[in-house]
């Protein structure tokens, strides 16, 4: 199994400013491929190949306005066209959505490290035209690296790598555990077990409170330093904002430690499978009402941790069909009551059975059978 490997690197800063110009000239590629795809495409032309690409790049290189791509790596912008390349053959074949501009404030700086080139000592990285750089932890040392990308979260600077490992055989129970997703609590599992919202816990609360009354402040800021049509941005907002990012990772940070630690507590009960709801985010999404709440419980990110802990642990992941009613059908009996309304929390049968929504709905999820 490929296994991933995260870590913070501690560059100087001189490598710093090098590790910018690197993340800069990945988006920059990645903006001219996609720009040169969309003319192509409204002129009626087909496809093009990331190896044209590389051609015309080649060419745009040589034109002194252009000169600083020699600053860094070949192959950070080789990359970022290979994979500018790949979103738009997915959108084609209806696997994605349509590739969108990098934009300098709002995407995340991060570009490629060539496999071959990445060499690894004792809490050391060497990074391409950037250096031996420092890391707080161990990569693994021996072993074939893939996909190496180096990022920013808005504080730290990190190393990611894929690298492949034989896992030992996992002894399952007969348990077949089923897992209801929701708002109200993260999920609910056949067994009785309930993950809590952590959005509803004091820690975040007392985040999202800073974070609304800095965005208040920079917003009156900017009102103040108008000049005509034009926003100044002043020391001050700055370092606003710089707070607000910050907050922000904190906040994502805080949510994707609970997915990890409930992802894991679930397959250590060691099931033979887990059979879990097909969701459907992007419907989910479009209901106002609901649209942030689902926004801040990722859960596409909890269905994708559960997914590939599955996979390493030896236990098999189901996902059941769209339109198995799951909540609706009696766990007793098996009936369907039609007329369930979202509203309802508990769940009453003709039969007499009364149990949580959720859990029922958990209970027939772990007794779904392919068909």
């Amino acid at each position: 199994m490929i296994l991933a490997k995260k870590i913070r690197i501690v560059p100087t800063k001189e490598q710093e400013i090098q590790l910018w110009k690197s993340a800069g000239t990945a988006r920059f590629t990645y903006n001219w491929a996609l720009a040169k795809q969309q003319e192509n495409y409204k002129q009626g032309g087909k496809f093009i190949p990331h190896t044209v690409l590389r051609k015309i790049f080649t060419k745009l290189k040589q034109v002194p306005e252009y000169a600083w791509l020699y600053d860094v790596s070949n192959n950070v912008a080789k990359q970022a066209m290979k994979d500018l390349c790949s979103a738009y053959a997915n959108f084609f074949k209806g696997l994605a959505d349509k590739p969108r501009f990098k934009s300098r404030r709002r995407s995340k700086p991060s570009f490629y490290n060539d496999t071959d080139k990445l060499k690894v000592k004792e809490k050391l990285v060497l990074i391409e035209k950037v250096g031996w750089v420092k890391t707080v932890e161990q990569l693994p040392i021996g072993v074939k690296y893939t996909n190496p990308r180096v990022s920013f979260d808005g504080k730290y600077w990190y190393i990611a790598v894929g690298f492949e490992q034989i896992l030992p055989n996992q002894t399952a129970t007969d348990v077949s555990l089923g897992i209801d997703v929701g708002i109200k609590e993260l999920a609910v599992c056949s067994s009785g077990k309930r993950i809590k919202n952590i959005n509803k816990k004091k820690k975040v609360k007392q985040v999202e409170k800073r974070l609304r009354m800095l965005q208040r402040q920079v917003s009156r800021k900017y009102e103040m330093n108008k000049e005509g049509n034009r926003f100044v941005k002043t020391s001050n907002i700055i370092k606003i904002e710089k707070r607000i990012r910050h907050l922000h990772r904190k906040l994502t940070n805080i949510r994707t430690n609970h997915l990890h630690q409930a992802t894991n507590d679930i397959v250590k009960t060691k099931p033979y499978r887990i059979v879990m709801e097909t969701l459907n985010s992007k419907g989910m999404m479009k209901n106002k009402h609901l649209s942030k709440a689902i926004n801040e419980q990722k859960l596409y990110e909890f269905k994708k941790q559960i997914q590939y802990k599955c996979e390493k642990y030896g236990i098999e992941f189901i996902e059941a069909d769209k339109w198995y009613p799951s909540s609706k059908m009696c766990s007793t009996c098996g009936k369907i009551k039609k007329d369930l309304k979202l509203s309802n929390r508990v769940y009453r049968c003709i039969c007499g059975h009364e149990i949580d929504r959720d859990l029922n709905a958990a209970i027939n999820l772990s007794r779904y059978q392919l068909a």
